[in-house]
């Protein structure tokens, strides 16, 4: 059990201390991290959903939907009804958001070259997380 310990430590040491070097990055673009995780989500082209973007920038629901009020507002996202199930709404980049996102995308590689290009890192990491997706939830939930 301490090693499972020890890793969500050092987890959360690594998550705070990278967050602080994206938003130095950020600061120039107005972004905040937050909205950084929602324009990296959205920059995959396929548009999404509140509910998996909600999911996707662990953010509650109500929080999200004023982040992208202001995304909109600031021409960076816009919002369609899903053409399957016309009750949902997608979100998108625009033109502009796009542009954003790979001027700072590649201004985050830059001050992170030592992570920047670590694929074993983010297969690590991913399967990590696919792991735990899938084990069954005991006691306190998050």
């Amino acid at each position: 059990m301490r090693r499972a310990t020890d890793l969500m430590h050092l987890l959360t040491r690594a998550e705070r201390l990278l967050a602080r070097r994206i938003a130095g990055v950020l600061e120039s673009s107005g972004l905040s991290l937050d909205a950084w995780r929602v324009v990296t989500l959205l920059a995959d082209g396929k548009g999404h959903t509140m509910s998996s973007l909600s999911e996707g920038a662990s953010l509650p629901p109500a929080s999200l939907t004023r982040l992208v009020d202001h995304l909109v507002d600031e021409n960076l996202v816009y919002r369609r009804i899903d053409e399957i199930d016309r009750r949902r709404i997608r979100a998108h980049l625009t033109m502009r958001g796009r542009r954003l996102h790979e001027k700072v995308a590649s201004e985050i590689s830059a001050d992170l070259p030592e992570i920047s290009d670590d694929v074993e890192l983010a297969e690590r990491l991913g399967s990590l997380i696919r792991g735990l997706s899938a084990a069954p939830v005991t006691g306190i939930t998050l």
